[in-house]
């Protein structure tokens, strides 16, 4: 499967009174790898939201294993985690440099229309899209 490693710095106002990664913090890392992957493939966001439509995060999962702090090294890993023709999952982890897990999760998203929010058919619609998304899931690295 394709991965995408995005070095994340820790930013002190990233942190919180303890010392460590205020919890929502790692959803805005995974935007930053979500989007890196997404160029790994060869598109940008903004192109997809120039033909009339949005891409929102519909599900989150998130297992937080060890905290991250102020000065540690860390990368995001991000993959397609399951991909349907409609829904795209991405896979997370928050990697130290040294090794080891700190946080794991997932965002399911859909396209829907910009004027209407309904759903749109990536396979369909988006037939590049769609054939990135399927050998990214099948590509061995």
């Amino acid at each position: 499967m394709k991965i995408n490693e995005t070095t994340i710095n820790v930013r002190y106002q990233e942190t919180d009174m303890m010392g460590v990664v205020y919890h929502a913090n790692y959803l805005v890392w995974f935007e930053i790898g979500r989007t890196a992957f997404i160029e790994d493939l060869g598109f940008k966001y903004h192109e997809i939201e120039q033909q009339g439509v949005y891409s929102p995060v519909v599900d989150v999962t998130i297992n937080y294993k060890k905290p991250v702090r102020y000065g540690d090294d860390v990368h995001v890993v991000t993959w397609v985690d399951d991909y349907d023709g409609l829904r795209v999952t991405y896979g997370y982890e928050v990697r130290y440099k040294e090794g080891g897990v700190a946080v794991k999760g997932t965002t399911k998203h859909v396209i829907v229309k910009q004027d209407s929010f309904r759903p749109v058919s990536i396979r369909r619609s988006f037939p590049d899209w769609h054939d990135a998304y399927i050998e990214a899931m099948e590509s061995y690295e």
